[in-house]
């Protein structure tokens, strides 16, 4: 498993998207217990504290100390530092098992492996990702010509995954149809390039070039975006969701 933001954790807990409750219902609706639930790759704890709101208790872990020191205490949620492969979780512990936006940095066969060694019988693996957020036609070009064009090489490999909606990721669960979750935030343009600054290849960028690319394409975007002015930013998100017999 990679740790790629160790880097920004500050800018990642105040900047990255949160999950829609449509999302949690969806899940939550497919699993029969309430003792035990798994955040793996916590990161700032988002996931585990909502989690924390329907199961007795919670485990989050991530390989980030940084990221850890983000998250919000919760008296039902325990904090470890832990990779997905070798979580050091009991046997047969939990009721669901959840990953946002993390799946593809896996070793698959090995967290798949302990999935198995720590899910009840019939309980429930859930993975979901997000695409690039769209906002207008004007904006999103310009979006998508940063991505591809300004830091698309500095993407890892792994991230062909989100691209292809995890649709490539070897699921192997009896798996549950699950629907596209739109994910809506109103966000100023200094909001936007915040959170472009939390992406991990940007953060390479600027450790080759010695600053951030994100400037410039706030720049360009500004004709488009008034100072102070909210917009909708929309990001896609796919789920694959599965029963671990």
């Amino acid at each position: 498993m990679k740790d790629l933001f160790s880097r920004q954790s500050d800018q990642y807990a105040k900047y990255r998207p949160t999950y829609p409750a449509e999302l949690y219902e969806f899940i939550l609706s497919h699993v029969p217990g309430r003792e035990a639930a798994w955040d793996c790759a916590t990161g700032n704890g988002q996931v585990a504290g909502e989690l924390a709101r329907h199961f007795q208790k919670v485990a989050a872990t991530d390989i980030s100390e940084k990221q850890l020191a983000e998250a919000l205490p919760n008296e039902n949620i325990d904090y470890q530092v832990a990779s997905a492969e070798t979580s050091l979780q009991a046997d047969y512990s939990f009721d669901l098992i959840t990953v946002g936006q993390a799946l593809h940095w896996f070793d698959f066969e090995a967290f798949y492996a302990e999935v198995r060694r720590v899910t009840k019988p019939g309980g429930v693996l859930a993975v979901w990702g997000y695409e690039l957020l769209n906002i207008d036609p004007e904006v999103d070009a310009l979006i998508l010509n940063f991505y591809q064009n300004v830091v698309g090489i500095y993407w890892a490999y792994e991230r062909r995954y989100v691209q292809e909606r995890y649709a490539t990721v070897p699921f192997p669960f009896r798996e549950i149809p699950a629907p596209e979750f739109p994910m809506v935030k109103y966000w100023t343009l200094g909001d936007l390039a915040g959170y472009f600054d939390t992406w991990s290849s940007v953060d390479k960028f600027r450790q080759q070039h010695g600053y951030s690319p994100v400037g410039e394409l706030a720049e360009s975007l500004r004709p488009f975006w008034p100072a102070g002015e909210r917009k909708a930013v929309t990001f896609p998100i796919f789920m694959r969701i599965g029963i671990v017999d």
